[in-house]
């Protein structure tokens, strides 16, 4: 008997929904992460030449990006909710794998502009359809697992990235991401809806997919705005450290050239670590909430680290974005989180907006970082976002329940 539940645990923890949604959301994030490396060759292969400039259509870029990932997250999350988790998680994949290819081809920066909003429509999706599919087919119990498969094996996705960004061609890289997207859509065969989302379907009585009804019951806003808060540090590792570590290795009296492509890639490994980590310990010691408030405390000493230093060394400084990335790996957990905390008829919408919202906020974070640079410097405009980010997460985390082997067969009145 002992072997016919190891065996089961085993089946529950393998099956094609977590295979699919990691490979999707490996795909997902080499996308994703694709422009922070190839941003400077691509740009200048534009024309872009000057060195302001560079900074300036690169934050105008992934800011388009960024928008494009608040629009699908709305609208990828309420399809979700209506029709179901697998049309998302398919359609997200066709949409982003479309975009990415065509990027390769652009000519102009508006072209490269509005592609990058296409493709941040596209890749709004993948993530929170599959999140909220494995939550909904695994145990209760183990479900943290299953979550942490598609985060770790995703994250990744930088990794490929940052090699294929280094070693190759800007087009190239784009025509990659574009090309390994849609061969993933010959796996959708054998991955079948939750059968949460098949059950409350026959209900009628019930709505699903409102996105409105999240801002119109006080109590249920300010949960989904705690869920958004605690992945904010995440972003502003990611989104303006390593984003902008050439600019922040030279701010720092650095000899050396940092490359860009280089500090993504070591960022996402320790991501890809930390991911791990987290989502095994929060299994582990049957708490989401306590595991984040850890991982905060490690990210909050490493930007402290890297924004009060000078003068490293490339190693040191390359070792630091390793270090980095694994202290603010804890976006399977933060993800599952806000899986965790709403009823099946409006999860996949939370889950999907949610994380978008989260790398939406790229776009107040780069602006206000502009901003401070220029009146107070780079480092200290970009250590005073690092203390707010931070503090936000941890008021958030610490007010919202714990949800580990959170019963979700249930739905939110509205």
């Amino acid at each position: 008997m002992p072997q016919l539940t190891k065996s089961r645990q085993k089946h529950y923890l393998l099956n094609a929904s977590v295979i699919v949604a990691a490979l999707g959301y490996f795909v997902d994030i080499y996308d994703l992460v694709l422009f922070s490396i190839v941003r400077i060759p691509s740009l200048r292969d534009l024309g872009v030449t000057d060195q302001t400039q560079l900074l300036e259509q690169g934050v105008m870029l992934l800011n388009m990006q960024m928008i494009g990932m608040l629009i699908g997250g709305v609208a990828w999350g309420v399809l979700g909710d209506k029709r179901g988790r697998l049309s998302v998680l398919f359609g997200s994949i066709f949409l982003y794998s479309v975009a990415n290819l065509m990027n390769g081809f652009v000519t102009t920066i508006p072209m490269y502009a509005f592609l990058r909003l296409i493709a941040g429509i596209g890749l709004a999706g993948e993530l929170g359809a599959g999140i909220t599919l494995v939550s909904e087919v695994l145990p209760k119990e183990k479900r943290g697992y299953g979550t942490m498969a598609v985060a770790t094996i995703g994250i990744s996705g930088a990794i490929l990235a940052g090699f294929i960004g280094e070693y190759f061609g800007w087009r190239t890289a784009y025509f990659i991401g574009g090309g390994l997207g849609l061969l993933l859509l010959f796996l959708r065969v054998g991955v079948y809806e939750s059968g949460m989302f098949d059950n409350l379907k026959k209900t009628q009585s019930v709505t699903r997919g409102n996105f409105l009804s999240l801002f119109t019951n006080l109590s249920r806003f300010w949960k989904y705005l705690k869920c958004i808060l605690i992945g904010l540090p995440i972003w502003y590792v990611v989104g303006i450290l390593i984003t902008f570590s050439p600019e922040f290795g030279i701010a720092l009296g650095m000899q050396e050239t940092v490359s860009a492509a280089k500090a993504v890639s070591f960022c996402y490994l320790g991501l890809t670590f930390g991911d791990f980590a987290s989502g095994y310990l929060s299994q582990r010691f049957k708490s989401r909430r306590y595991i984040v408030v850890a991982f905060l405390g490690l990210t909050a000493f490493f930007v402290a680290v890297y924004l009060l230093g000078s003068a490293f060394s490339l190693n040191a400084f390359y070792t630091l974005c390793v270090a980095l990335g694994f202290a603010s790996g804890y976006w399977a957990v933060f993800v599952t989180i806000a899986a965790e905390q709403f009823g099946t008829n409006i999860r996949a919408t939370v889950t999907t907006t949610v994380p978008n919202f989260v790398r939406g906020a790229v776009v107040p974070l780069t602006l206000s970082f502009s901003y401070l640079k220029d009146g107070i410097g780079l480092v200290p405009g970009a250590l005073i976002l690092g203390v707010l980010s931070l503090a936000l997460a941890l008021v958030a985390i610490l007010s919202l329940e714990e949800t580990y082997a959170k019963d979700l067969d249930y739905t939110e009145p509205i």
